[in-house]
């Protein structure tokens, strides 16, 4: 299983958090954007097999985002990132198409897990 993430989040600090631990649980990062609409560009130009999305973001959020990935490609396998507090965006997000969520601060653990569960959950359609 091909395991290509693109991150997003407008804070710095945060995708390369998410790029250590992606890293290190071997996934490949083939791009990175700090808003909506550099995702939007970075997911046509590289169709990752997981897109990791911040759910709030100036400009376009990542509900925005989502409703717009998931309107090119249905079968996108989409993980939001949220922090805690924000339970009923993360439920948005899930009935709008998103796979799987994680809870800032990243553990490892969790991370990996929601993706591969996220990927799972693609496979099977």
């Amino acid at each position: 299983m091909s395991k290509r993430v693109l991150i997003t989040d407008d804070a710095a600090f945060m995708r390369e958090m998410l790029r250590e631990i992606l890293t290190d649980g071997g996934y490949e990062i083939v791009a990175e954007a700090a808003d909506g609409d550099e995702a939007l560009a970075r997911f046509r130009e590289h169709r990752p097999d997981v897109i990791t999305l911040d759910i709030v973001m100036p400009g376009k959020s990542g509900l925005d985002v989502l409703r717009e990935i998931t309107a090119l490609d249905p079968s996108a396998c989409i993980v939001m990132c949220s922090a805690l507090g924000q339970e009923a965006l993360v439920m948005e997000a899930l009935e709008a198409g998103a796979k799987e969520y994680i809870i800032k601060p990243f553990k490892p653990d969790q991370v990996l897990g929601a993706l591969n569960e996220a990927l799972q959950k693609s496979a099977e359609g």
